[in-house]
């Protein structure tokens, strides 16, 4: 069985490392030819200000102590995103992670207030995930844009499940699969930076490291993003071609969940799209996780 790494600081600088080019960094080409891609670790000290000994220490995780200032220089260094920095600070302070469920604990509830604002919105796909990317409530076009989550088993209610592990309806769905898939992954490594001790979490990269090709593929790249808004392009097998800005809203007072909505355009295809969509079914109640 596939057990799923822990997050690994070492992997990840280097794939940063790799993904530079020195000489859009005004970097010399150097006498001997570059035996790997990207900058070296002398390099990336260089331009951090660090000494290469300290910069090889941090890149190997034996440096507990340390500071702010010393992590902004190597997130300058290596081009950092925003994600990609506080995946970084993850990693290297584990103290200022943000606690997480521990086994044994009893399934998260998405409170009242929530589902109403949910139901409230009916002409507005929307649902709340946890950071496995579990669905734990949903209302009746965030039942319906995607997958019937009523029909489906609540371990099977899970954006990264569904996506990886059941290809052929994903593909079908999701006309630029791969970029998605991607996507996903990256947002998982930032969810594992932020919670690496998460039960369902750790079960779920377990999961998709040993029954999906693709995946790994993704996960081995060592991207990370925020799941934070975009556009997602959606090919519904009744309402058509759905273009929708998604906005994913963490919710302060529930850690770990996050609740997801999906707009149109006013007056576009696809407003009229998910309105003819709404009306098309009686709506099945929503069960409670």
């Amino acid at each position: 069985m596939v057990t799923r790494p822990e997050p690994d600081v070492s992997a990840f600088l280097k794939a940063r490392r790799a993904a530079l080019d020195p000489a859009e960094l005004g970097l010399p080409a150097g006498l001997n030819r570059r035996r790997v891609p990207g900058l070296r670790r002398e390099e990336a000290a260089q331009l951090a200000g660090i000494s290469v000994d300290y910069y090889t220490r941090i890149e190997q995780g034996r440096t507990p102590n340390i500071s702010d200032s010393v992590l902004d220089a190597v997130a300058r260094a290596l081009r950092l995103t925003d994600s990609e920095y506080a995946y970084l600070r993850d990693l290297t302070l584990p103290g200022r992670r943000t606690p997480t469920a521990t086994p044994g604990a009893a399934p998260q509830q998405v409170r009242q207030g929530i589902r109403l604002l949910m139901d409230a919105m009916e002409n507005v796909p929307a649902y709340v995930c946890s950071a496995a990317m579990d669905v734990l409530a949903w209302n009746t076009l965030g039942g319906r844009v995607t997958y019937d989550f009523a029909a489906l088993e609540p371990r099977e209610r899970n954006l990264a499940r569904l996506y990886f592990l059941h290809e052929e309806r994903s593909r079908s769905l999701y006309p630029e699969w791969e970029a998605g898939g991607e996507y996903m992954a990256a947002t998982l490594r930032a969810d594992v930076g932020r919670h690496p001790d998460d039960p369902a979490l750790a079960a779920l990269i377990a999961d998709l490291l040993e029954h999906s090709a693709q995946f790994r593929r993704c996960w081995d790249q060592q991207h990370v993003r925020g799941l934070c808004y975009g556009v997602k392009h959606i090919a519904h097998p009744v309402a058509g071609e759905l273009w929708l800005h998604y906005e994913s809203l963490p919710l302060p007072s529930d850690p770990g969940q996050t609740l997801v909505t999906l707009t149109a355009e006013p007056g576009s295809a696809t407003d009229k799209a998910l309105r003819l969509l709404a009306t098309r079914a009686t709506p099945r109640p929503v069960p409670s996780p």
